[in-house]
């Protein structure tokens, strides 16, 4: 979708709405009220978070299957129905293109984009489209999910499927719910994605709510991302890093043979050689840290910068910021502090902190 189909139901309750920082343009709720009763409820219970903004790419045709494995970073062909992975379009120089989560219907695929991606990963594809019996369509329209993580989602989406289901990363399930289809999609431990369309989404917000899952807008999202190391397309990276620097290992695989960019992630991998890595850090202060601040270290008698940060959020675990950013290599020691320009200094420290959201 181009916008949240729910932003006139919470308007309608006095939500205060924010643009997404990755995303401008894509309102999307910046907190529900009590900022930390929402980061509590997810820490010990389930969270609920509006991504119904994000896009979707349908590939279909006999050569879907073989068209896309060329293409993308991590598996498809082996993947079977009802299964999925996190997955990537690099460029020829192995660089970060698009970042998507693929699932295998019977017929075709789904790649689910982070908002406002959809219309140009579908153009970047049909780049590569030559006599390969493959449609390729923006189905964003018709896209509309939420997402649930924390220790009690895996009991709510039992609860909701009426059944047990598989857990496993990226495995998908299709079930009725009040007369209209819901996918179910596992994204990790304890993280889900659930879809039944824009028309019902208000009532299965409604329903997860009244559930037991507790409403969470964009500070606690933020919090709990940057706690578990979680950077985002369009903030944390973009068509100038290498997937390694960004820390997205779990986005390609090294064992499928060739794909756009291959044999610099397998060349990378080998000979090592990053300049840099998306970390996490600890800030001294509860001071919002601004993108693009810059991470300095005395190094051989000399100030030197080593750094550059691209997201900042309150940390409710450690009681103080938290931040991501880039650190050049040799100094990216767990326990390795930098000054901080605007002021204090940042720490790195180990993720995760946190569960996994998008």
């Amino acid at each position: 979708m181009d916008r949240s189909p729910l932003l006139d139901h919470f308007r309608a309750r006095g939500v205060r709405l924010a643009d997404r920082p990755e995303a401008p343009g894509h309102a999307s709720p910046l907190a529900f009220g009590d900022v930390p009763a929402e980061y509590a409820a997810a820490r010990a219970g389930c969270a609920l978070l509006d991504t119904s903004d994000r896009g979707r790419v349908t590939v279909r045709g006999k050569d879907a299957a073989d068209f896309l494995h060329r293409l993308l970073a991590n598996q498809v062909k082996a993947l079977g129905t009802g299964r999925g992975n996190a997955n990537l379009l690099l460029s020829s120089k192995g660089k970060v293109l698009f970042t998507f989560e693929l699932l295998r219907k019977a017929g075709h695929f789904e790649l689910s984009t982070p908002p406002g991606r959809a219309r140009d990963l579908a153009g970047a594809l049909e780049h590569f489209h030559f006599s390969e019996q493959v449609e390729l369509a923006d189905t964003s329209a018709g896209h509309a999910p939420l997402e649930l993580a924390g220790p009690t989602a895996d009991a709510l989406v039992m609860h909701l499927a009426g059944a047990q289901i598989e857990r496993a990363p990226h495995a998908w399930h299709a079930l009725s719910w009040r007369g209209a289809e819901l996918v179910l999609v596992a994204l990790g431990p304890g993280a889900w994605r659930l879809d039944c369309g824009p028309e019902r989404v208000a009532e299965l917000w409604e329903a997860l709510d009244s559930g037991g899952a507790t409403p969470c807008g964009l500070v606690v999202r933020d919090s709990l991302r940057i706690e578990a190391g979680q950077g985002l397309a369009g903030l944390d990276f973009d068509e100038n890093v290498y997937p390694q620097e960004a820390a997205l290992e779990h986005a390609f695989a090294l064992d499928k043979g060739c794909y756009v960019g291959q044999e610099v992630v397998a060349k990378i991998d080998t000979y090592g050689g990053l300049n840099k890595r998306l970390l996490t850090l600890r800030v001294d202060h509860a001071d919002p840290v601004r993108r693009g601040a810059r991470l300095f270290r005395e190094t051989d008698g000399e100030r030197r910068e080593l750094g550059l940060v691209t997201s900042w959020a309150y940390s409710f675990a450690l009681d103080t910021g938290l931040v991501l950013g880039y650190v050049k290599r040799h100094h990216q020691t767990p326990g390795t502090t930098f000054e901080l320009e605007g002021g204090g200094r940042a720490t790195i420290v180990p993720p995760p902190l946190g569960h996994r959201v998008d």
